[in-house]
């Protein structure tokens, strides 16, 4: 379709009417709503309010608009209500602060012992010491289906690695690592006593 002089006519004197954009579209067929609107925005028809444009005599005999009503007054201003203060959930923190509880230790300096460390039976702590030395030292890169996957050692350092065993049926990890991860409730509750 092809914007002809005829249509382009057509289309600014329905737009001066105001005729929307798919009113126009359909009288003029072959075009959509979108293409209309586009033209009238290269035509410069746009500002169909302000637009010192053609104006039509629809236009000039246009009933006045009637006008605003009055703007009700307004109501007097509630008191405020005052503001509760509530404690933050977390703490705020100042430059140069680490918690507690996620401290961050630079690479290659040893981790401090683990709480869990303590809770472990000392069967499962030899069975897994003596794995250990079994352990096929994997890394990454090497892990399996069905390799361990219990890590070893500190990441940040080279001496990093995964156990690599055979694994449990179901489980990530072997035998010895699967007694130290899957801890049953009841051995666990008995600890903390």
């Amino acid at each position: 379709m092809s914007w002809t002089d005829e249509r382009v006519e057509l289309l600014k004197k329905m737009w001066g009417e105001g005729q929307s954009a798919s009113q126009i579209a359909k009288e003029l067929g072959g075009v959509t709503r979108n293409a209309v609107i586009g033209k009238v925005h290269r035509l410069g028809l746009s500002n169909r309010a302000t637009s010192g444009g053609a104006k039509t005599e629809t236009k000039a005999k246009a009933e006045p608009k009637p006008k605003p009503a009055p703007k009700p007054k307004a109501e007097p201003k509630a008191k405020p209500v005052p503001e509760m203060k509530t404690e933050p959930a977390v703490p705020p923190r100042t430059p140069g602060t680490v918690s507690a509880r996620k401290a961050i230790i630079p690479a290659g300096q040893p981790l401090p012992p683990q709480p869990s460390a303590n809770e472990i039976s000392p069967e499962a702590l030899a069975k897994v010491n003596e794995v250990e030395k079994k352990a096929k030292k994997l890394t990454l890169m090497e892990l399996t289906e069905r390799t361990c996957k219990w890590p070893v050692g500190d990441p940040a350092t080279e001496h990093f690695w995964f156990c690599g065993l055979p694994t449990q049926s179901g489980k990530p990890y072997c035998e010895a690592h699967v007694g130290v991860a899957f801890q049953p409730m009841s051995s666990r509750r008995d600890r903390r006593r």
